[in-house]
């Protein structure tokens, strides 16, 4: 009996060191995608607002935070609560993880531009 006890016990403290270093099961190695923070511009300037890509919680979906000002921009963004990097390297903001309230296309120079809808066009740049 005091040997299957000790065996148990071996057992949930590797398991818990494991869990500790993160390894629960999957290589340490694995990059995390970076979150971080956005500026959300509309044409040229006009108005600007703030969003946050968060954790990624699938294969090229991440947790989206979109400030309430964004709304200025274009109207029901706001809602949106979800980030989308397509195969085709565009990104899309949805509020359901499907359905894109506004898509990016990669920008000539640094961040995103918005083609999808049309107007207003947007910029997604990082900030500091």
């Amino acid at each position: 009996m005091k040997a299957l006890a000790a065996l148990m016990a071996a057992a949930a403290l590797f398991g818990s060191v494991q869990l500790l270093r993160g390894g629960g099961g999957e290589a340490a190695s694995e990059p995390t995608p970076p979150s971080g923070s956005y500026k959300l511009v509309a044409n040229g300037d006009e108005a600007s607002c703030a969003v946050k890509r968060g954790a990624e919680i699938s294969d090229g979906l991440s947790l989206l935070t979109v400030a309430a000002n964004c709304r200025r921009i274009l109207p029901g963004i706001e809602r949106a609560k979800f980030w989308r990097e397509q195969d085709d390297d565009t990104i899309a903001f949805s509020a359901n993880g499907i359905d894109p309230i506004v898509t990016f296309a990669i920008a000539d120079g640094d961040g995103y531009e918005s083609y999808a809808p049309a107007l207003p066009l947007m910029s997604l740049a990082a900030s500091n």
